[in-house]
Parts: structure tokens; C-alpha cells; sequence
């Protein structure tokens, strides 16, 4: 039997809920049963002696731009796992919920306890049967639901339910609210307080912010309680703009960063007319920058995709760089180039020639990735833990003790929040 076709007939098509657990659990409530195995997977394999501090989007497996089969999705995921990779990124807005499905599948075989989980709300699926397709929000599938926008608690709560019972999991690990540009006052007096009752009770491990800017990222870091950022394309070798705001402020609260869209979706992977920039059409000047990276790396004998992960990964805020992919073949190169070490002499060369500014930190300077080269451990080191964040935490350890035991007949197994939530003491997981 083929590997994804166990699971069709578990699975109804397109975000379709069904039984989704209610949040949160309570003792002695009957839970939703394990989704099937997935039949012909391979059998885990321990992880490799150093895990590289990547982690893996899944906005290519929902069928972003052209369509993925279920084959090809889950050899990527294997993939990732065979390079030690133990971080999942996912969100419901990708592909209508296919990503969520065809992660969860793949992943239902391996150890929950040994990855990282991570999806997002914001954005809430509603039944919708007026035909076409998904191709004007960027997703070969077709459109039989609509997205709807609720930051409020109820629907974060929803959406949560939602995104599990695709997954076929019964928690994640860190829940973000995705893209609230446009939704500011709602985010932060609804969504973010909802998140914040989501770890407090224990549903979830840590809670965080998904966007494409910075202006906002940095608010929610200085105002708020956030254990984590994702930032995506706007710290690359193309744009800096997290430099000036969103990374010294989260180094100075010990926030977790986590860069998304090192190669700003396609034009520092492969700089060609047809490459996008930010998912559309990259502008001439911004490909004829690329170009002349693309050019310096190769000067010195690397490439452009080598030295692009290598920066995301320099700043010390940077927990931990996030690269999509939709193959097994794309996840094997993002691993290699990520692991190749890129000449100090590049570094210099696009500072002289303006093609970096001089106050981007670079490898060498004793980050993450450098670690993780030396083939000396786990790669990624835990962020230390400001005051403010002290008397929150003891807060959530009282408050923890304070609740009576459930026994494990009746309590899911919940992974620590590795490297985004950690005890003062806990070793960093990535």
C-alpha cells in the first residue's frame, strides 16, 4: 500500500473538521482517539549528534503556487527528520489546512515527545462551497472554505481545536497568532490574553507573533509577555530591517527569534527574472542585488544560499531559522548549505562594497550555527532569562503545583517548550 493511502479516508478533504477536542482538557473527560498510523512509514531513527537549530515550514506542503502530492510531502518531512531536524511549522491558512493534515501525517509516527510543534491562529476556517480554487491567496487547492479573520478568544480557541484534530495530535507546542496587521486592537486585547490562558492552563507551551514586519513584532516583545517571534523576509541578505528594532529588543527580553523566509521566497535561492520577492515578482533592483550577492559568493567559492541561512542564523537573537520546502531533494540542500562554511573573506567583501551593512552581525562570532559546525552538541543555546520574566514563570510553577495530579491514563504527554519557554536549568532541545 502507498504511504499516504491509509489515511484518505480518515481525512476529509480541505480543513473539514470533525470531534476536534474541546479546550482545555479537564480530568476524567473522555479524549479524542490517536489518528491512524500512517501505514508503510519508516521506523524512527535516533536523531544525528547535532541537530542544526533549523526548523521546517510547511507553506510549501499546502500546495503553495503549484500542487504537491501526498508522497512528495511526506519524503520531505522525512527528510527533515533523517537531518536531525525536530521543529514543525504549520498554520491552518496553508492550503486550507492541507499543510496541517499532510504534517500530521507524516509526523504520526515518530516520537511526539521528540519534536517541536508549532501552528498558528488568527485565521478561521469556514465551510464554503462556491467551487474554484485557492490560487488568488497563493494555494493550488480547492477553495471549499473561506478564511476568516478572529483574534478573539473564542475563535483562537476554535481555530486551536481546529488545527489539532488535522494534525491528529492532542497539543502543540507553540501556538502563534498569525499576521494581525491589520487587526491591532483586537489582537492584542483578545488574542493575546487568550494565548496567554492557553499557557497558563497548560494547553500550550509557549505562545508567540507570526508576521512579515517589525513594527508590530517589536510591540508585542516590549508589551507583552510573548515567549517568541517568527519574522519572515525581513531579516535577510536582502532586508536588514529587523536589525533596527525588532532583534535588540528582543535580545535585551530574552525573546526567542525565529527567522522565516531566509531566501524571501525564492529570489536569494535562485536569483532569475522570474524569482519572487515577498510572493510576487521581484522588482529589477532588488534582483540586481541579488544577482551581485550571488556573484561574491561564488567568488569565494560558496553560494548564494549557503551564505543567505549562514546570515539569518548570525544574530544572537536568532533562536533558530525556519526554510520551507516541498521535496525531500530541497530539504536535503537547505541542510547542506546550511552546514557549509562560508569564508570570512565574503563577509568582508559585501560590507566594502555596500552589499551589508557593518552592523549585521556575521559567522564567527560565536553563534548558534558556528556551534553547531563543530559538530559538538545541540546547537542551540537557551536565551537567559531576564528579571521580568522571573516572576512570571514562578507564577505558572505555582500555579502548576497548585493543580491536582491527573494521572497518565488521562494526561497527554507535553513536550517542554525547548528553546522558547525554558526552565532556568533545562538543557536547550533547539
Amino acid at each position: 500500500m502507498s504511504r499516504g493511502a491509509g489515511k484518505r479516508a480518515e481525512h476529509p478533504p480541505h480543513g473539514y473538521v470533525h470531534n476536534a477536542p474541546r479546550l482545555p482538557w479537564r480530568r476524567g473527560e473522555p479524549r479524542e482517539k490517536k489518528a491512524p498510523r500512517r501505514e508503510g512509514a519508516p521506523c524512527p531513527e535516533p536523531p544525528p549528534p547535532v541537530t542544526p537549530p533549523l526548523a521546517l515550514g510547511t507553506g510549501a506542503l499546502g500546495n503553495l503556487y503549484t500542487p504537491v502530492t501526498d508522497e512528495q510531502a511526506y519524503a520531505a518531512v522525512d527528510a527533515a527528520w533523517r537531518h536531525g531536524i525536530r521543529a514543525f511549522d504549520t498554520a491552518p491558512h496553508y492550503g486550507l489546512g492541507l499543510a496541517e493534515r499532510r504534517l500530521g501525517a507524516a509526523l504520526r509516527d515518530r516520537p511526539r515527545a521528540e519534536y517541536t510543534l508549532s501552528t498558528k491562529v488568527g485565521r478561521r476556517l469556514e465551510p464554503h462551497d462556491s467551487g474554484g480554487d485557492d490560487l488568488a491567496h497563493g494555494f493550488a487547492v480547492p477553495a471549499t472554505h473561506r478564511r476568516v479573520w478572529d483574534f478573539t478568544a473564542d475563535g483562537i480557541r476554535r481555530t486551536l481545536e481546529d488545527s489539532l484534530a488535522r494534525l491528529g495530535v492532542d497539543h502543540v507546542d507553540i501556538v502563534h497568532l498569525h499576521d494581525p496587521d491589520d487587526h491591532p486592537e483586537q489582537a492584542f486585547h483578545e488574542g493575546y490574553p487568550a494565548l496567554e490562558r492557553l499557557r497558563a492552563e497548560g494547553v500550550v507551551r509557549a505562545i508567540g507573533v507570526g508576521m512579515n514586519q517589525t513594527a508590530m513584532l517589536t510591540r508585542f516583545v516590549r508589551d507583552t509577555d510573548v515567549d517568541v517571534v517568527l519574522c519572515a523576509g525581513r531579516y535577510t541578505l536582502l532586508d536588514q530591517s529587523a536589525l533596527t528594532d525588532l532583534l535588540p529588543e528582543a535580545q535585551r527580553r530574552g525573546t526567542a527569534v525565529l527567522i522565516g523566509g531566509p531566501f524571501n521566497s525564492g529570489l536569494l535561492a535562485d536569483p532569475s527574472p522570474t524569482a519572487t520577492y515577498d510572493y510576487t515578482q521581484a522588482p529589477p533592483e532588488l534582483l540586481d542585488r541579488a544577482l551581485r550577492l550571488k556573484a561574491a559568493a561564488e567568488r569565494h567559492g560558496t553560494t548564494l544560499r549557503a551564505a543567505a541561512l549562514a546570515f539569518c542564523a548570525a544574530h544572537p537573537a536568532v533562536a533558530s531559522v525556519l526554510v520551507g520546502a516541498r521535496s525531500a531533494a530541497e530539504v536535503d540542500d537547505c541542510v547542506r548549505q546550511f552546514r557549509t562554511p562560508v569564508p570570512d573573506a565574503l563577509w568582508a567583501e559585501l560590507r566594502e562594497t555596500g552589499l551589508l551593512t557593518a552592523e549585521a552581525p556575521v559567522p564567527g562570532d560565536g553563534t548558534a550555527r558556528d556551534r553547531a559546525l563543530t559538530m559538538g552538541g545541540s546547537s542551540h543555546r537557551a536565551p537567559r532569562t531576564p528579571p521580568h520574566r522571573e516572576d512570571h514563570r514562578t507564577r505558572l510553577t505555582a500555579a502548576a503545583q497548585a493543580r491536582p495530579a491527573a494521572s497518565a491514563a488521562d494526561t497527554p504527554a507535553r513536550t517542554p517548550a525547548p528553546s522558547v519557554h525554558p526552565s532556568p536549568a533545562a538543557p536547550a532541545a533547539w
